[in-house]
């Protein structure tokens, strides 16, 4: 290593600095690196006296001439930061100068220092410079800075073809946050999977007004992975989106309805209780819809006027009775329980019916309540024979741990059933769906085998091979288009049918479903006969 004599290196760096030499300074600052700490903090004491008009652009060249010395010092930096402070138009003077070889800094760090008079001269470079790295610099300033002038420059590179410039356009609009960044960012959504993701963070990230609604308005997107991440990040935010929420009940948009009403009961809070009820009784027509507020009753806490879930059990669709049933059960009072025991005191096809739900329900509350009912009581035991193993074993614990014993070893056994051999595989993010599909398979003769979480059932489905799988369009993470096209990498329709079950009507769904390889698709709410139908379509019985 060659012997620096760090005295001349002193004097010489003093003679240029009075003298204004800038290309001897910079020899001098070259030599950074070979000093000891002790004497790098007197070369930066020489620096800091000098005229800053001087200093100040010497640093700037100093760091583009020598970046990686540059960036091993920061105390030069730090003394380039200090200076731009004291004096901000100088570091305006060298962002404007022709000369000046790393605009890049003086962008960054007009930055870091959120300064307001650099934005005309800032939007000026932008409309005017080329190259990707200065570009970027420029938005992310810009961002930094938050000035709301900014916003239709830099909603301009929303559509150029650098997808580095887009992102950085996208994240510099959240950072300013004004009502106008956010309608620009919402008009960009849709088609893009990745920038969409960016775009519906940085709302869930801003959470005011406007970042709030148009994020419950993405509910109502034409595109399944859009819709599902909005759904998660309106739940994430919580209690403070749930009013933004409430507001989609009042559309016309049956699927709109529904999937807002899957996020207030995500979501559980018991001020979107009141709407729901409201919801309800204007008498919904859509099966569906009635299907999810019941559902999203049922992850509330305890509710005023719960009565009116009782009206549920006595709904034509069994999804419905099931939804509400759960409802019910969570909500379960002494008025509920009065007028239950009404509902099933008399033996009739209505209380047959009732029962049945409360049990597939696994509705433990009214079950035990309702228990020293002899009506009751005498259709549970028919009802437990026959439904899944499962849901039979699980009341056989319960009315042995309440003291039933003799009436829990009335239910059939399930070595008594019937064996049965063809496999259904089951995915949906509803445990009450999940419920459905495995009592109704069961009554079927098909063997369910049921998911809460994509993820598993890919997986599974990587070891196992099913007669035919059922799949949820709408799930959080993985939607039931990217679960098919992942499971059509492993067995080609043919080998393997896959059904959609879904709610939305959206031709646009139905396309992607298709492409990616679907067999076909069942709509919500599917009942026994439905199931029977694709069952037979797609995997016959075998004859011997």
């Amino acid at each position: 290593m060659i012997q620096i004599d760090f005295q001349y290196l002193r004097d010489e760096l003093r003679h240029d600095l009075e003298n204004k030499d800038a290309t001897k300074a910079l020899i001098v600052l070259s030599h950074m690196e070979q000093l000891e700490k002790s004497q790098q903090r007197i070369i930066l004491l020489e620096l800091s006296r000098a005229d800053a008009d001087f200093v100040l652009p010497l640093l700037v060249a100093f760091s583009s001439r020598h970046p990686k010395i540059y960036q091993s010092q920061a105390m030069l930096r730090g003394l380039l930061i200090s200076k731009a402070i004291d004096y901000p138009d100088l570091l305006l003077k060298s962002l404007c100068a022709p000369e000046t070889e790393n605009k890049i800094e003086c962008v960054e760090i007009a930055g870091e220092m959120r300064l307001e008079k650099a934005v005309p001269y800032l939007v000026e470079m932008l409309m005017s410079a080329e190259d990707p790295e200065l570009l970027k610099a420029i938005i992310d300033t810009l961002g930094l800075i938050g000035v709301s002038d900014s916003i239709s420059v830099i909603s301009d590179f929303l559509y150029v073809d650098n997808r580095e410039l887009v992102v950085a356009a996208v994240r510099a609009l959240g950072k300013i946050a004004a009502p106008s960044a956010m309608f620009r960012l919402a008009e960009r959504v849709g088609g893009d999977h990745d920038l969409d993701k960016v775009i519906l963070e940085v709302f869930s990230e801003v959470q005011d007004n406007t970042a709030l609604k148009k994020l419950s308005e993405t509910i109502a997107s034409h595109h399944a992975h859009i819709r599902s991440l909005a759904k998660k990040l309106l739940v994430r935010i919580g209690r403070k989106s749930v009013p933004y929420v409430i507001e989609n009940l009042r559309s016309d948009d049956v699927d709109l309805q529904i999937n807002s009403l899957n996020v207030l009961g995500d979501i559980g809070d018991v001020s979107a209780a009141a709407p729901i009820r409201k919801l309800l009784q204007s008498e919904v027509k859509n099966a569906n819809a009635r299907f999810a507020a019941y559902e999203a009753l049922s992850f509330m806490p305890a509710i005023q006027g719960a009565y009116v879930l009782a009206g549920g059990l006595t709904d034509p669709v069994e999804h419905v009775r099931i939804a509400a049933a759960r409802a019910v059960d969570r909500n379960y009072n002494d008025v509920l329980s009065v007028g239950l025991r009404n509902m099933v005191r008399f033996k009739n096809e209505v209380s047959d019916r009732i029962v049945d739900t409360i049990i597939l329900a696994q509705a433990d509350k009214i079950f035990l309540d309702l228990l020293d009912e002899a009506v009751f009581q005498e259709t549970a035991i028919e009802v437990l024979s026959r439904v899944h193993a499962d849901v039979s074993d699980h009341y056989v614990a319960l009315l042995k741990s309440r003291g039933y014993r003799e009436l829990a070893e009335k239910i059939l056994p399930e070595e008594a059933r019937e064996a049965r051999k063809p496999r259904a595989c089951a995915v949906d993010d509803s445990r009450m769906i999940l419920s459905l599909y495995k009592n109704t398979l069961h009554e079927l003769g098909v063997e369910p085998v049921v998911f809460e979480f994509p993820a598993s059932a890919i997986e599974w489905l990587g070891k196992e091979k099913p007669d035919i799988v059922f799949t949820d369009l709408n799930m959080p993470e993985i939607t039931g288009i990217e679960l098919t096209r992942r499971v059509r990498k492993i067995y080609s329709e043919k080998e393997l049918p896959i059904i959609m079950v879904t709610t939305q009507s959206d031709a646009q769904d139905h396309e992607a479903a298709k492409a990616a390889g679907v067999s076909s698709i069942l709509f919500k709410p599917f009942d026994k006969a439905a199931l029977k139908r694709c069952l037979d379509k797609f995997c016959p019985p075998q004859t011997s």
